[in-house]
């Protein structure tokens, strides 16, 4: 809250966070996305995530972009067979073909007081819901990626 020089904020508040994260992998050509919502973000987490992925159209093979994070370099890590992890430079997160996602996410669940972690929930799972092929298509995350190679 705001106020003038000296002047204490009256408004009460709960300083306190609930934490959720959300896995996605976006597919530029065809559209599709496949998102898990995880109570943690570690390579135990991350590794349900390459798991799922992994089953969702078997036959393809899955290129992950993917940033620097400690948990995807996890030492346990098993890599499916149909995805292979290609990293990015370092602290170079606008290479990042997901970041338009996720800028696609925040700006939809942001500015927004949740009294509690299931509201934020029951928003993040309104907008999944609503995510169609069409949209991720038109987000651009196609012409990021003929950036990135």
């Amino acid at each position: 809250m705001l106020t003038a020089k000296g002047v204490k904020p009256v408004a009460p508040f709960l300083h306190r966070f609930d934490n959720l994260y959300l896995f996605g992998a976006f597919s530029p050509i065809t559209g599709t996305s496949h998102l898990l919502e995880m109570p943690h973000c570690n390579g135990n987490t991350f590794q349900h995530f390459l798991d799922y992925t992994a089953l969702q159209e078997p036959q393809e093979f899955k290129i992950m972009i993917l940033d620097n994070g400690a948990f995807h370099h996890a030492k346990k890590l098993n890599i499916p067979n149909n995805i292979a992890l290609l990293f990015l430079p370092p602290y170079s997160p606008e290479l990042n073909p997901a970041e338009k996602m996720w800028r696609y996410f925040k700006d939809r669940v942001s500015m927004i007081a949740y009294n509690n972690l299931e509201m934020l929930q029951d928003k993040i799972s309104t907008i999944i819901k609503d995510l169609t092929t069409d949209i991720v298509k038109s987000i651009g995350l196609d012409r990021i990626s003929e950036k990135c190679f």
